[in-house]
C-alpha cells in the first residue's frame, strides 16, 4: 500500500479529530457542511477521518486564524486542487536549504555568529 492510499484511510473519529487539531465537532461538522472536509462514514454512520481529512481541516484552521472568509478559504482550497498553492510554491528545494545551511555554517566576517556556526562547519570546505 503506497503513502498516498495510506493518507486516504478512514481511521479517525470525531473526538480524536477535536484533540488533533483544536477544533469543536460543531466547527468540524460546519466544514464538512461546506464541503471542506468529506468525512468517511462506519455501518453505524459514525464519521471517520483520515490523515488527508486531518491535514486539510489544520489548513482550514491556518487561513481562518489568519482572517480568510468561507469563500476565502474555498478559494485558497480551489488554488491548490490546481497545483498552485502557496505552501507548495513556497517550499524551498533541498539544493536550496543546502546552501542557506552551507552559508549559515561557513559564515561571513561582516555578519557575526550565525545559528549553525561551529561544529559543523568542517564538514564545508571554503572555496
Amino acid at each position: 500500500m503506497d503513502l498516498h492510499a495510506r493518507k486516504q484511510m478512514p481511521l479517525f473519529p470525531i473526538g480524536i479529530v477535536q484533540k488533533l487539531t483544536g477544533l469543536s465537532a460543531r466547527q468540524i461538522r460546519y466544514y464538512e457542511q461546506h464541503g471542506l472536509v468529506k468525512p468517511a462514514r462506519s455501518e453505524g454512520n459514525q464519521r471517520l477521518f483520515s490523515f488527508h481529512d486531518v491535514e486539510r481541516l489544520l489548513e482550514v484552521r491556518s487561513w481562518l486564524d489568519r482572517g480568510l472568509n468561507m469563500a476565502g478559504v474555498k478559494a485558497q482550497l480551489a488554488r491548490g486542487a490546481n497545483g498552485t498553492s502557496d505552501a507548495k510554491r513556497n517550499e524551498p528545494t533541498d539544493r536550496d536549504l543546502y546552501k542557506w545551511m552551507q552559508q549559515q555554517m561557513l559564515g561571513r566576517p561582516d555578519a557575526g555568529s550565525h545559528e549553525f556556526q561551529g561544529e559543523l562547519s568542517r564538514f564545508y570546505r571554503r572555496k
